[in-house]
């Protein structure tokens, strides 16, 4: 990095500190109670953390039985609305939507009533209408629920009878898919891969986390103790504020995921490459993930990290080709090391 970035890195005002002090500490509560439910599954917790304090979402690609549920459970039960009773509205801390092929776009928003006593029409909200949204199995409903999807996930908001509707400012998803039973299933269109933040793979969990799942069903069964203080909404939208407004990204690093996704439409092996809008998704993610490592400017490691995943689901490559895994490695090499060098000379 240059004298001038390292200069800006070096010295952060004291409140800088202090918003990403608090921010780590409400991202490490949460951290500690969904981990408290969620074994063996550490990475997929603190990359669901990245997405919630990006303001992103995150798919799921897993088998039955592996915890999603729990995990978006936890996460939504972590947070409290504290708000006055009556500024809550019928947002509810954590909704389970059970995606299946008959399921209507009502069922997702909410619907239109009459009122009879009343002789008005009111509107009854649906279960989109919380802070943290399961959306299990989301390919198996119609491309008309799934376009009910895009809209909250892309604008935060529902319209319903031409009325349209906002949804909280912490809406969060959690969406799952079953890779390895493809029937009667609806895959996912390219633009609503591309407003996941993430997508993620999950595997299975090691011997010994398989072990402690087992051995700790009562404990787990009983919830976290009051020693597990939960974090209010409030608290996250400030983490948000925080992440985006006092880690330093320098313009390297912004160059760098310009260049890596200009190498990757490029490459003969990819038909169709990553969209503007993944860039702009990525800086928040990459700033995220710098606060929860204690720092206040993203570094190299970040981009290692959040590009591939960032970058990953939205590729389409050619028939035959290789993982896109390794094609976004090789694309970043370079950048990889131009930035590795450039810190090496601010450092000296």
């Amino acid at each position: 990095m240059s004298e001038t970035a390292q200069t800006m890195i070096n010295q952060s005002s004291p409140s800088s500190v202090d918003g990403l002090s608090a921010a780590n500490k409400t991202a490490q509560r949460i951290f500690d109670r969904v981990r408290l439910a969620v074994r063996g599954r550490d990475e997929v917790i603190e990359l669901s953390l990245i997405a919630l304090l990006a303001d992103g979402h995150i798919l799921l690609e897993d088998f039955p039985g592996s915890g999603k549920t729990t995990l978006a459970k936890a996460l939504g039960q972590s947070i409290i609305d504290d708000r006055a009773a009556d500024k809550k509205g019928p947002t509810k801390p954590f909704r389970r939507i059970q995606f299946t092929p008959d399921l209507l776009p009502s069922d997702v928003t909410g619907t239109t009533i009459f009122d009879t006593k009343s002789s008005q029409f009111s509107f009854r909200p649906g279960p989109i209408f919380a802070h943290v949204v399961l959306a299990d199995e989301i390919n198996r409903t119609s491309p008309k629920v799934q376009a009910a999807m895009l809209e909250a996930m892309a604008e935060k908001q529902v319209t319903v009878d031409n009325r349209t509707w906002p949804l909280d400012e912490l809406f969060f998803v959690i969406a799952t898919q079953n890779p390895m039973d493809l029937a009667g299933t609806y895959p996912l269109p390219a633009p609503q891969l591309d407003r996941f933040l993430f997508k993620i793979r999950m595997s299975d969990i090691a011997k010994e986390d398989e072990l402690e799942v087992v051995r700790t069903i009562r404990q787990r069964q009983e919830g976290p103790g009051p020693e597990l203080i939960v974090v209010s909404r409030d608290e996250v939208i400030s983490a948000r504020k925080a992440v985006r407004d006092e880690v330093f990204v320098h313009s390297m690093v912004e160059e760098g995921l310009v260049d890596v996704a200009a190498a990757l439409r490029e490459d003969r092996r990819v038909l169709q490459g990553v969209s503007t809008r993944s860039l702009v998704l990525a800086v928040p993610a990459l700033q995220a993930r710098a606060m929860l490592r204690g720092r206040d400017y993203v570094a190299t490691e970040d981009l290692e990290v959040i590009i591939p995943l960032i970058y990953g689901h939205r590729l389409v490559l050619s028939a035959g080709s290789a993982e896109a895994d390794e094609v976004i490695r090789l694309a970043m090499a370079p950048v990889i090391e131009r930035l590795a060098k450039a810190s090496l000379v601010a450092a000296g």
